[in-house]
């Protein structure tokens, strides 16, 4: 019963088959084969984007923070929620690689951004010039760290700000496909149809094994040579790239990519009308991706602890022991694998 996170879980045997099939002879180094041609040509077709420039990376981390690099000056702020991935998960990988751009941190329900709460701090941003640190760019979370996805007007709204400022939008995607197979829109309307100039779409969490994808919709050629200069710098070139390439060209291949994770999607539907059930549990932010959170009294986490369940009490200071009816919150996240029969054994054992 694993619902620690979607890292967990195994990739996708097509996806493995892929990277077999790409090890057959040699091929050009450093992103100059055809697996990687494929996968500029497939994403273009499928956001519609003909002109997108698509680089690859193996993590999500290295590819918001690089792509954030070619976006932010060091003296200027990405505007990001509180519960953005970039603030709460990355080390501090975008301050670094941005040279030490600020992280202007903003509030939401669902860790979604409230485009008020956003507006006012675009006011408060550099009211004193040089002494100030400047405006740089807005970064949205699809889905949100808490399991909430943005509709294409609540990107469109958000974007529209940035726009009024000059603001280059930066959408971390690391489970997008998640979100498009939540909200059955085209993935163009949930990114540059909406304002978004950059999106990192993320595999790893979702059948691959480590592959991401930075789109670059509005190709300008400076900032895409410096994303490519950034991200060799940084280590980010590998030499190797059809490996990469071969998981996201098949990731995207035949609308896998979203058959997956409507798999994940609809096992926490499953556990989240589960645990819904008899008051079982309080679920507490929405179930809008792969992802749930709830909260359940102490004594039901005891037995699942019991029977083997992996997930996270959140927050995690949470003790295990104590008065057995006293509500405990935590994250249960699921997988493109994650089988029914795991679900219904993990409400059995919540259940007891």
């Amino acid at each position: 019963m694993m619902f620690a996170s979607d890292n967990a879980g195994p990739a996708a045997p097509e996806l493995m088959q892929a990277v077999i099939a790409a090890n057959e002879g040699p091929s050009m180094p450093y992103g100059n084969d055809p697996l990687t041609a494929s996968v500029r040509a497939r994403v273009r077709e499928i956001f519609e984007a003909p002109s997108a420039e698509v680089f690859l990376v193996a993590t999500g981390t290295a590819a918001n923070a690089l792509a954030l690099g070619a976006l932010v000056e060091p003296w200027q702020t990405v505007f990001c929620h509180r519960n953005a991935h970039i603030e709460e998960d990355e080390c501090g990988a975008p301050e670094f690689y941005t040279g030490g751009a600020k992280l202007t941190l903003l509030e939401g329900d669902h860790a979604k951004i409230d485009p008020a709460g956003f507006a006012r701090a675009l006011t408060f941003t550099a009211r004193a010039g040089v002494h100030n640190v400047q405006k740089g760019a807005l970064s949205i979370t699809q889905a949100t760290e808490l399991g909430a996805v943005y509709t294409p007007a609540e990107v469109r709204a958000l974007a529209d700000i940035a726009r009024a400022e000059g603001l280059p939008v930066h959408m971390d995607g690391t489970r997008f496909s998640n979100a498009v197979a939540r909200l059955g829109c085209t993935p163009a309307e949930l990114t540059w149809k909406a304002g978004v100039d950059v999106l990192c779409l993320g595999a790893s969490k979702c059948g691959a094994m480590a592959a991401e994808a930075v789109i670059f919709f509005d190709a300008d050629e400076a900032k895409t040579w410096e994303f490519q200069l950034r991200r060799k710098r940084g280590g980010h070139l590998f030499s190797k790239m059809r490996y990469v390439a071969a998981q996201m060209d098949r990731w995207l291949a035949d609308g896998l990519w979203l058959d997956l994770a409507g798999r994940a999607n609809a096992a926490a539907d499953r556990l989240a009308a589960g645990l819904g059930e008899g008051n079982l549990a309080t679920l507490l932010h929405p179930v809008d991706a792969n992802a749930l959170f709830a909260s359940l009294p102490r004594s039901a986490h005891q037995r699942l602890h019991g029977a083997g369940a992996k997930y996270y009490l959140w927050p995690f200071d949470q003790p295990l022991e104590g008065p057995g009816d006293e509500m405990l919150s935590c994250r249960l996240v699921c997988n493109w694998a994650t089988s029914q029969a795991e679900v219904d054994a993990f409400l059995a054992a919540a259940r007891g």
